[in-house]
């Protein structure tokens, strides 16, 4: 591997400002590294090589005539294949869309593109984007660069597996419940679910949609920042504006967290199960955090309603997104999906209305609660990477799940929030595996956060451990959906 992919964005960015780095010779090291490596985990699901040397060689040509054309000038990045790249195959994980070309860009491609990306290749997600394992049936299985037999996580499972496998610096990524946080917890780099509009989301048949959210993976929080200067701000697509401009991330980090309030949960106040691995992460997280000034106390937001916001929230969004193809090609949608939709479906008047009230008063509760604090810690995950060759898991620290989301319930019920998380490195297991941490900050404290997150990044340097990419016994086949309510053939 050229040292040149164990470096940051922000050093490459500066090299190639420099003229010290073209990008074409980025752009082929990176492309190189996905010949080499993607066998084994399967996170790039299409690779445009031709057209990304091109683009390369045009961001050359234009630095020669003018300079850089943006801060993430000639910088090589796959996307997320839910997101839509005008010109290149962007199939959802789906069937429905497995020869789909795009005529345009999304507004999140559309403003990295601006800022100078050349664009290689989509990354692999879960079909439509649904639940936190990378697997369909158009790609396959995505599996954890640390080790080739588990799951990478997801839905932006296939951003982190090529951020953590030295693939590429940075990348996009989306979150409904857990997407970004939980592969980077899997994958042992950072995740950032921002506050909504902070990354522009436009959906096309709910103009006031507000669970899903897009932000940036990397393996350093500058260049988490280096991401949201290059794309954040206003979009007139949106109905409501965030009141963060670009400019508002980076600046100077404090030296210590002296007086940094931190509140730590281990079950999210709710009984969540999580396993021994995540709690251990989840301590050692909080003894640096200590060590660094912070005063850290047990605590939680009263997340009573949260599973009741989320759950009905999501399933609202998918039957709005999604019903008219469950209604029309339910045979080639995963079961899934379809729980999910008619889910939605089901909702009537009354309990709409009542969401709406408890979301409501879900929200004096956040209110409360950071009067009181600045910072909520809790587990990244409910679990460590596990078997690829599993749909979900269906056991969490000996608790059954109900559902295909109950193992995720750790990110959904801080997704109901709609709080600012970071999900952060938190070490390795005994067995090699990465660990993660969330930590959450009041709405448009994102800046702020990141500022006290690069404290805590500089203090460990968990994500600079580089994973040995072998394909040694990978798992590439994830198991059938088997029939019955417990694997969602049907509304329960």
């Amino acid at each position: 591997m050229t040292d040149l992919l164990e470096k940051s964005a922000t050093e490459l960015v500066a090299l190639l400002a420099s003229g010290a780095l073209s990008s074409r010779e980025l752009t082929q090291a990176h492309l190189d590294r996905i010949e080499e490596v993607d066998g084994a985990i399967n996170a790039v699901a299409t690779v445009d090589a031709e057209g990304a040397l091109g683009r390369a060689a045009e961001a050359d040509r234009r630095f020669a005539a003018s300079g850089p054309a943006g801060p993430l000038h000639g910088l090589p990045m796959t996307h997320k294949d839910t997101h839509r790249v005008a010109g290149m195959r962007s199939t959802s994980g789906s069937p429905v869309f497995a020869d789909h070309v795009p005529e345009r860009d999304d507004l999140l491609i559309a403003r990295l593109r601006a800022a100078g990306v050349v664009a290689t290749g989509k990354n692999n997600v879960p079909e439509f984007g649904a639940g936190s394992h990378t697997f369909n049936p158009v790609f396959g299985t995505t599996t954890n660069p640390y080790a080739t037999t588990l799951s990478a996580g997801g839905s932006s499972g296939g951003v982190a597996a090529a951020v953590a496998a030295r693939i590429q610096p940075l990348g996009e990524g989306s979150d409904m419940g857990g997407s970004l946080r939980i592969p980077a917890s899997f994958c042992n780099v950072f995740g950032f679910r921002p506050s909504l509009g902070v990354v522009p989301m436009p959906a096309e048949r709910n103009a006031w949609a507000w669970l899903g959210r897009t932000g940036p993976m990397a393996r350093t929080v500058r260049d988490l920042e280096l991401f949201l200067r290059s794309v954040a701000g206003p979009a007139e697509e949106l109905q409501l504006q965030a009141p963060l401009e670009a400019s508002a991330f980076g600046g100077p980090a404090p030296d210590d967290l002296r007086g940094v309030r931190v509140a730590i949960s281990r079950d999210f106040g709710l009984g969540i199960p999580v396993e021994p691995d995540m709690l251990e992460a989840l301590d050692r997280a909080a003894a640096v955090l200590e060590s660094l000034g912070a005063t850290v106390e047990e605590a939680c937001i009263d997340l009573a309603e949260a599973d009741r916001v989320f759950g009905n929230t999501r399933a609202l969004d998918f039957a709005s997104g999604l019903g008219s193809l469950v209604d029309t090609v339910p045979e080639l949608i995963k079961p899934e999906v379809i729980w999910n939709v008619r889910k939605g479906w089901a909702l009537d008047a009354r309990e709409i209305i009542e969401t709406t009230a408890a979301a409501t008063r879900l929200q004096e509760r956040v209110r409360a609660f950071f009067s009181g604090h600045d910072l909520l810690l809790t587990p990244g995950a409910q679990v460590v990477p596990f078997d690829a060759a599993l749909r979900y898991p269906e056991r969490v620290a000996g608790v059954e799940s109900e559902t295909y989301l109950d193992w995720m319930r750790s990110a959904c019920v801080l997704s109901a929030t709609g709080l600012p998380t970071l999900a952060m490195p938190a070490g390795f297991n005994g067995a090699g595996l990465p660990t993660g941490v969330q930590l959450t900050a009041f709405h448009y404290r994102d800046a702020q956060l990141l500022r006290w997150a690069r404290v805590y990044e500089a203090a460990t340097g968990y994500a600079q451990r580089a994973p040995e990419v072998s394909d040694h016994g990978r798992i590439v086949e994830t198991a059938p959906a088997l029939a019955g309510p417990h694997h969602h053939a049907d509304v329960e």
